[in-house]
């Protein structure tokens, strides 16, 4: 199983121009895990993480200030540092690159041991560890056809289907991952490139997030139980860098597909849990049928558990100006830093 820490840009292609822009943008994201790990964090999340939050994006040379009503982060790549603000209190909380690297790789081992410990045995490996060289991708790409105005652009709709698989199986002999990213693009608008170069060079820097609007926690902790994750969101970057246009609406859906032999390991599972509660009497059945509720509950009534939902993200651009000053991305004068 691959760090968490290992870059997912690897042959992201965008290029770097000389001469930087500066830009702003009002965004809202919202990322929601599936499974354990989205029912942790629907309750220790707060607000944000049920609903997402609306932020001001602004890049300015090496600077990138993302502030919302409660909190924002500045990232310097010059000084490879990270202020976090608490803007209620007024406090800053200073994080450097190689700081966060070790948490990520930390954050991966904890999640692990955690998957191990809440996960039945036949659900222990949703994954098995597979080197790049052993994936095989299926990247499909449609332009559906569709158009609309969404917060003042004109926009056309482009879907893009991405599975990541064992080489030389098929999704539903080996599992894998499938990676659906619909999005809705206006006619491209160069500042917002800007925000894209920064976080390629953020990325090649740190090492770090995945995907905006998630923390590097959350995404150690998925990567840990899907090491496709990281492969798979690299190709759906890529693909973003050749597309045609700037996405001004976007839902990416990432589904874990199970193999044959995952799938027979856990009706053997349950074959002898049943023999097991059947044994214990009238009060193993009331086990068992309680057992059964709860599943059928957890997996939205879906009996089939070939396919999960592992996350799902939206993210919508409401704003773009290139107005952008000094103080739209340094740390507010009065704030004190805590330890």
């Amino acid at each position: 199983m691959r760090t968490a820490a290992a870059v997912i840009v690897a042959g992201l292609t965008l290029t770097t121009v000389a001469v930087r822009a500066d830009v702003r943008s009002d965004q809202k994201t919202r990322v929601e895990f599936g499974g354990m790990l989205g029912r942790m964090v629907n309750i220790f999340g707060g607000k944000g993480a049920r609903e997402g939050t609306t932020s001001t994006v602004a890049v300015k040379g090496d600077r990138k200030a993302t502030l919302n009503d409660s909190t924002g982060q500045i990232v310097d790549l010059g000084e490879e540092k990270v202020y976090d603000l608490d803007l209620k209190k007024k406090t800053v909380r200073v994080t450097t690159f190689a700081e966060l690297r070790r948490r990520m790789e930390e954050q991966e081992k904890k999640a692990e041991e955690e998957a191990k410990k809440e996960q039945p045995q036949a659900e222990q490996k949703p994954q098995q560890p597979t080197d790049e060289k052993q994936m095989e991708f299926d990247v499909d790409v449609k332009n559906t056809g569709q158009k609309k105005t969404i917060n003042g652009f004109d926009t056309h709709e482009v879907v893009a289907t991405i599975t990541v698989r064992e080489k030389g199986r098929t999704l539903e002999q080996g599992g894998g991952l499938v990676l659906i990213a619909d999005e809705w693009l206006a006619p491209k608008i160069p500042a917002m490139k800007e925000v894209a170069d920064f976080d390629r060079r953020y990325y090649e820097k740190l090492y770090g997030p995945m995907i905006a609007g998630a923390s590097a926690e959350q995404m150690a902790s998925a990567m840990a139980l899907y090491p496709m994750l990281k492969p798979a969101i690299g190709r759906m970057n890529a693909q973003d860098a050749r597309m045609d246009g700037t996405p001004i609406s976007t839902t990416v859906t990432v589904d874990a597909v199970k193999s044959e032999q995952q799938m027979a390991e856990e009706a053997k599972q349950k074959s002898d849990d049943d023999k097991k509660s059947a044994e214990g009497g009238v009060g193993g059945l009331a086990g068992r049928l309680a057992r059964r509720m709860a599943e059928k509950k957890m997996s939205g009534g879906n009996d089939a558990k070939a396919r999960a939902t592992v996350m799902t993200m939206t993210d919508e651009v409401l704003k773009v100006t290139t107005d952008v000053s000094a103080a739209d991305v340094a740390v507010p004068a009065g704030f004190k830093e805590v330890k």
